[in-house]
């Protein structure tokens, strides 16, 4: 499990054996692992060096296994660092390129063939980014459902903004309002807009991953690398962005009206909006009527305006 984070096999069973046998001294854990003492001391050297293990000053020296959940955060961020460092020193051997080199076609653009491609691309992207993800949600997905979900999590957790843009289709699927909100709960700044031109994410502002043709399912796809292009693909973001609609309500209201003000301002009709919900046609059809009544509203155009207006979707 370690060796991911840099301890090899043997270290880390050592570790383990400590984890049990606290406080005992390297001829116990020679013993423990029946090993040479000399290769054990050679073990224990790297473990303290590695930060899973301190030594006390007795003599015989006794051997204090680090926590493991202090000990492996740590290990990540020294791996993450590293990793930090390599990425700073790519882009400064980008620099050394020759201009004419930098900007070739292929050196910009790169073509994305296959659903599975597209797929592991996206989740090569979404792991390396440290910043900002931006992101234009429609279907098809080349992802299996639930795939990129945890994996956006994650960087919310590790404190990367999150800013996605819906589609109504995205919030009509089965679950779409649901994960919306998970999404909103975990950190995420969402809003929808009725008509979304294409799927777009977008990394750092670093690179982008779109369709190579947005009539086309999932068969292929562009990573865009920095250019005017992906430029412009920012600048079409933020265009989308201050003409949506926040998806959660910011006020705090029944789940259910929260819910139906998302799908209602997704632009979505009352048999969809009643599958999402898991009521029937005629019950939306009154809720909506008892809302448009409470904002005033005589159209449900008009109900979306003044729930706005009233910082009902504000983020």
């Amino acid at each position: 499990m370690l060796e991911t984070v840099g301890v090899d096999p043997p270290d880390e069973e050592a570790y383990r054996a400590l984890l049990t046998a606290s406080g005992c001294g390297i001829a116990e854990l020679a013993k423990l692992l029946d090993r040479d003492e000399r290769e054990v001391a050679a073990t224990v050297e790297r473990l303290e060096t590695l930060g899973l293990l301190t030594t006390t000053s007795d003599h015989p020296m006794r051997l204090l296994p680090t926590r493991p959940d202090v000990a492996v955060d740590a290990l990540v961020a020294v791996r993450r660092a590293e990793l930090d460092r390599v990425r700073a020193e790519a882009r400064v051997l980008l620099t050394e390129l020759r201009a004419q080199e930098q900007h070739r076609p292929e050196n910009l653009v790169e073509v994305i063939v296959g659903q599975e491609a597209i797929a592991a691309r996206f989740a090569q992207l979404l792991n390396g980014t440290r910043e900002e993800l931006l992101v234009l949600d429609r279907p098809p997905y080349a992802s299996k459902t639930g795939e990129s979900e945890p994996r956006v999590h994650r960087l919310l957790s590790d404190g990367v903004v999150v800013r996605g843009i819906y589609s109504p289709d995205s919030l009509d699927r089965p679950g779409g309002v649901d994960q919306a909100y998970s999404a909103a709960d975990a950190g995420e700044t969402s809003r929808v807009h009725p008509q979304l031109p294409m799927k777009l994410a977008v990394f750092d502002r670093r690179a982008a991953l779109m369709p190579l043709d947005v009539d086309q399912l999932v068969d292929s796809a562009l990573v865009v690398h920095p250019c005017a292009l992906l430029d412009a693909l920012v600048e079409m973001f933020t265009l989308l962005w201050d003409q949506a609609v926040p998806v959660v309500p910011v006020v705090k209201t029944d789940p259910l009206d929260a819910r139906l003000m998302t799908l209602l301002g997704a632009g979505l009709k009352d048999d969809a909006i009643a599958r999402q919900l898991g009521l029937s046609s005629r019950t939306v059809g009154r809720r909506v009527a008892e809302l448009m009544e409470t904002l005033g509203a005589r159209t449900r155009f008009q109900a979306g305006i003044h729930a706005q207006r009233r910082h009902l979707l504000e983020d």
